[in-house]
């Protein structure tokens, strides 16, 4: 199994990435999706600050892999040939994945003003609401590693100054490439 695996800052794009890769016929597994069932499961709003605590539980109870342990059993017996990962936070999780096929680590870079621009157009439930909040979620994310694994990303696209569409082109470019280079 080849897994692409996507990582970035809050708000950087991954999403946008992972389901251009999706369409491109790739099964997409989203770990936020995960940490916010979790939430949920446990009676809590799946709000920034609960499923913050929630993802930080998880790795302290189970470990630093703990959410790359549950995407992994979500995808179930069947494993499919190429898999999309949206969401790496850390090179334990890139090794968890590594256990399943070989993972390929793409990096979706934007600065902190487009960023929090981009969350607050999405407006999930567990976007931040201030910019005060969204630092707060930026450090959060930079404790549990996610600097590490942008900054050991195998390729890094900058979604700056580019549109959605532009920003899946490259994506499905990406992978395409490393696609055509393992099976040679």
């Amino acid at each position: 199994m080849l897994i692409v695996a996507i990582t970035g800052m809050p708000g950087a794009g991954k999403s946008t990435a992972a389901r251009a890769l999706e369409n491109f016929g790739m099964k997409r597994v989203v770990m936020g999706d995960v940490i916010r069932e979790e939430t949920k499961r446990r009676g809590l709003a799946a709000d920034e600050k609960n499923t913050g605590e929630v993802m930080k539980d998880l790795r302290k109870r189970y470990g630093e892999g703990a959410v790359a342990e549950l995407c992994l059993k979500s995808i179930g017996k069947a494993k499919p040939d190429l898999l999309v990962v949206d969401g790496i936070r850390s090179l334990v999780e890139v090794e968890t994945f590594g256990r399943a096929g070989r993972v390929l680590l793409v990096g979706i870079h934007a600065s902190r003003e487009r960023r929090f621009s981009l969350l607050k157009e999405r407006g999930r439930s567990d976007d931040p609401i201030t910019y005060a909040t969204f630092l707060k979620r930026d450090e959060r994310e930079l404790d549990v590693g996610i600097g590490r694994a942008i900054a050991l990303a195998d390729e890094v696209i900058s979604n700056e100054h580019i549109s959605p569409d532009a920003l899946s082109k490259m994506t499905v470019r990406t992978a395409k490439s490393w696609i055509e280079t393992a099976r040679r």
